[in-house]
């Protein structure tokens, strides 16, 4: 399964946290047609295109390197491998309506399955589900608390209520990837550790719990004396001067490496380790590619989890199994769904081998991250310090 994460994910390389950022400028919507391997650009309101699985982008470039691009890599992927034309739809404004707009487009092209990546859907989804009920519903990163919210259902609503047997949500098991890169940065030597969160969302608030678990078992079984964790929620999904200010604060009094998990604010954080020779530890995605200051990257394997729910889908006549249907599917190490790029990785010590072993229990059960979460509750710690702030 590490082989297969590997290969899913060497290409994937930005800055994105549950599809909450990217380009906002208004553009024409467009649809890009894949089928075997070849690629046409056309206007979605005079294409004549036929569409077999469709992929309704957010606002930002199909190309962003982030949730959009590895989204529609895992479409483009399952389609070819399966002789079926896939097309990608993009809003051309951020708004409900925008997106709606272009699920109808991919509806009138022939869609059977529609995919979606990212909380904002939430709305767009409960609105169409039931409108289109003989079209099946993707959406990644999107959960049943957000659907909840988007249908203004109550506390002791059933999920029956806001999400239709058509509809699939898929989240991910991000506390498991953390805790990969938090011991893998204790277990490589570093002991002077940051944690960058955007707005504390569960996705967020996963990523750190899980990330101050790993450095705590690290320190615990190797011996590490000395690790501490600076831990701060910046409020933003946004790249900011005072994000740029607190991490240069933070490197250059001594802290040698930070987890960055939070859209935009990824930027501001590889521009203060760039100007501080400090490193960085990436989110969602291979980071790899904005510098050598990134030592890895605690990642979701999009186009993996793509494949593995349209297979699902295609087997049952392009419905839902009773695995995904009108539910949440939570996916982490036991599905080839979150990792470490360890092929580029700036590791020094932590190994392949000591990756595999920690990969291999998670999968296996021998090794369970807490993922009993909370904004005001912390992992309980006795080997190492976390400092909270602000």
């Amino acid at each position: 399964m590490k082989k297969i994460l590997a290969l899913i994910m060497a290409g994937c390389m930005a800055l994105s946290l549950a599809a909450c950022s990217g380009d906002t400028s208004s553009a024409a919507s467009d649809a890009s047609s894949t089928t075997s391997g070849a690629t046409s650009e056309a206007s979605n309101t005079e294409t004549d295109a036929v569409t077999d699985i469709a992929f309704v982008t957010d606002v930002g470039n199909i190309d962003d390197q982030s949730f959009n691009q590895y989204t529609w890599q895992g479409v483009q992927d399952f389609c070819e491998a399966n002789g079926l034309a896939a097309n990608y739809y993009r809003p051309t404004e951020d708004s409900d309506a925008a997106r709606i707009e272009q699920v109808d487009n991919a509806v009138n092209d022939g869609a059977q399955v529609v995919v979606m990546a990212g909380y904002l859907f939430a709305s767009t989804l409960y609105d169409v589900q039931s409108r289109y009920p003989d079209i099946a519903f993707l959406a990644l990163d999107v959960s049943t608390d957000d659907m909840k919210g988007a249908a203004g259902a109550g506390d002791d609503a059933d999920v029956s209520e806001y999400v239709t047997t058509n509809t699939a949500l898929i989240t991910y098991k991000e506390e498991q990837a953390g805790y990969l890169a938090g011991y893998a940065a204790v277990a490589d030597g570093y002991t002077q550790l940051g944690f960058l969160g955007g707005m504390a969302v569960p996705a967020v608030i996963r990523y750190g719990y899980g990330f101050v678990q790993g450095a705590e078992a690290a320190a615990t079984e190797l011996g590490v004396e000395g690790v501490n964790i600076r831990y701060w929620y910046s409020g933003t999904f946004e790249a900011s001067d005072e994000i740029v200010s607190t991490m240069d604060s933070w490197y250059s009094t001594g802290t040698e490496v930070v987890f960055a998990c939070g859209g935009q604010v990824g930027n501001s954080c590889a521009a203060a380790a760039e100007t501080n020779n400090g490193k960085m530890i990436g989110v969602d995605v291979d980071q790899s590619n904005l510098g050598d200051f990134v030592v890895t990257s605690a990642m979701k394997a999009l186009a993996n989890s793509v494949n593995v729910a349209l297979t699902d889908c295609m087997a049952n006549d392009w419905t839902w199994s009773e695995v995904y249907a009108g539910q949440q599917s939570v996916l982490g190490a036991a599905e080839d769904c979150v990792g470490l790029p360890m092929e580029t990785s700036q590791f020094t010590t932590f190994t392949q081998e000591q990756y595999d072993t920690l990969f291999q229990e998670i999968v296996d059960g021998t090794l369970v991250v807490d993922d009993s979460f909370d904004q005001n509750v912390t992992p309980a710690v006795s080997a190492i310090t976390v400092s909270y702030e602000g």
